[in-house]
This record gives structure tokens, sequence and C-alpha cells, in this order.
């Protein structure tokens, strides 16, 4: 049964850590090779729970998404988006890495301790 126990601890630490990293290589990728856009943070639509970035990309196409991180409305902020994406962005001085760190050292410690909770059983 402890291995069962080590197996999902394992699985679920590499899963974790690998969130993590992913997130935190897709922040400096838009960040480093994305393109920049002032928007305009718009008021929270209905039912809602963000307030909306209304920005144009390069190419001329008028985005409207909901912020990643909260904002205040009524200001305009600099952002960078993939333009593969639009919807994927960072928002300048928000870039959120503490959370994508924070699973990357989740799923490190939950990685040990199911390594930990295997080696008795080998």
């Amino acid at each position: 049964m402890q291995i069962v126990f080590a197996a999902f601890t394992l699985a679920g630490g590499l899963i974790a850590a690998l969130a993590g990293v992913y997130g935190l290589r897709q922040t400096r990728r838009i960040a480093r090779s994305g393109h920049f856009a002032i928007a305009l943070v718009k008021p929270v639509p209905p039912g809602a729970e963000r307030v909306l970035l209304a920005f144009e990309t390069a190419d001329g196409r008028l985005m409207e998404i909901p912020s990643p991180v909260p904002l205040a409305e009524g200001r305009s902020i600099r952002l960078a988006y993939d333009p593969g994406d639009p919807r994927d962005v960072v928002v300048d001085g928000h870039r959120r890495t503490g959370v994508d760190g924070g699973f990357v050292v989740a799923g490190a410690m939950l990685t040990a301790i199911g390594i930990a909770l295997a080696l008795p059983v080998f």
C-alpha cells in the first residue's frame, strides 16, 4: 500500500514541478520576444471576476481579454503579448513568477517525499 502512496505523491510532484517550469518559461519567452502594446483597463463585466484589457495588436486586431492579474480600472498599462496567440499576455510589473516558482518548489518537495516513501519498499 505504501508504494501506491509513493507513486501518487511522486506523480503529483512531477506534474506540479513541470507546470511551474512551463509557466516560468512561457512568462520569460513572452516578456523577452513578445510584442508590446498599451492596454486600457476596462471595468469588470457582469458575471466576471477580473477587469478587461483592451489593446491593439501589431497587425491591427483589437483584443479584449480578462486580465491575468488584479488591476485598477480606468488606467493604461504596458503589456507584452504572444504574436501567435495575443490572448497570452504578460503585464509589466506583474509577472506572477512567485506562483510558478511555488509550483516548482512544491513539486520538488512532493517528488522528494514520494521517493522517500518508495525507498523502504525496494
